[in-house]
């Protein structure tokens, strides 16, 4: 049997009753196709094939492949070996994600997975079971105002729903980790909100929490005249004052949106009223 490898942050799950709720939080039905991250040692691909379900698992560390393709001879399982990130995961025809992924990947795996505001994943999948670090699942979950809100809690929010499964302490896991884990599971809208330039919200977005503690006219200066942003948000009904973590999504939304307008007013003035262009 394989150790645990750092290089790859590998932690075993062995919790039957969080593989239970993993299992639970899926749906899953036999006619699902289920994408698996870094299945390890099976322990969450055994419930998974049980279910009914076709499973794609993707393991980069290759000693522990050879035993999963040993230990699984199952027509509905298919084993790819290789990196994540590095795979287009379109040709799978995957509809769910259910994984206890490596959480030094787990920032680009989110956009690998989900995609980003300016270029959302498409297909998107119905559904995803991710256990992952208890900070970033707080951040993703985080609301308005609170110390773990931030650029990546409004992206994320952006394209879907995130919602928390139960909580996975260290010792569900062999070895230990040295911090607190969560089940969350990621429902992706299949419609998302309306927004002139998604690229302009990804730039406001990061910009604005670049700098939290600073007034949001202040941290976007570099882009907008602070006055402009005092303007926008006092006609958002905001305070002036306002830091990035105080605007919700749809302040968010709100605000690019009046901010790409002026800049559009400013660069292109139209006539004032009653009178003619010049000849």
């Amino acid at each position: 049997m394989s150790r645990a490898r750092k290089r790859f942050g590998q932690h075993w799950l062995r919790s039957e009753s969080v593989l239970a709720q993993i299992i639970a939080a899926a749906e899953l039905h036999a006619g699902d196709r289920v994408l698996e991250i870094g299945p390890g040692r099976g322990a969450l691909t055994r419930p998974l094939l049980a279910s009914g379900a076709e499973v794609v698992a993707v393991e980069l560390d290759r000693d522990l492949c050879g035993q999963l393709q040993r230990q699984f001879r199952d027509e509905r399982f298919q084993l790819i070996a290789g990196d994540i990130l590095q795979l287009d995961l379109a040709p799978l025809g995957c509809n769910k994600v259910v994984a206890n992924i490596p959480y030094n990947i787990t920032g680009p795996l989110l956009v690998h997975l989900l995609g980003t505001i300016s270029r959302p994943r498409r297909p998107a999948f119905e559904r995803l079971i991710l256990l992952v670090q208890k900070e970033i699942g707080d951040r993703l979950m985080a609301a308005p105002g609170s110390k773990a809100y931030g650029a990546l809690s409004v992206r994320v929010q952006f394209l879907a729903t995130c919602e928390k499964v139960c909580a996975v302490p260290p010792h569900a896991f062999q070895p230990p980790p040295q911090v607190d884990s969560v089940v969350i599971c990621l429902r992706p809208y299949a419609t998302l909100p309306k927004v002139r330039s998604p690229q302009w919200l990804e730039t406001l977005l990061k910009q604005g929490f670049a700098t939290r503690r600073k007034m949001l006219a202040n941290a976007l200066k570099s882009l907008v005249e602070p006055d402009q942003v005092r303007q926008a948000l006092r006609q958002l009904g905001r305070d002036v004052n306002s830091r990035a973590e105080a605007l919700s999504l749809e302040d968010w939304l709100a605000l690019s949106e009046v901010l790409q307008q002026r800049q559009q007013d400013q660069e292109d003035p139209q006539p004032a009223a009653g009178g003619s262009p010049k000849g």
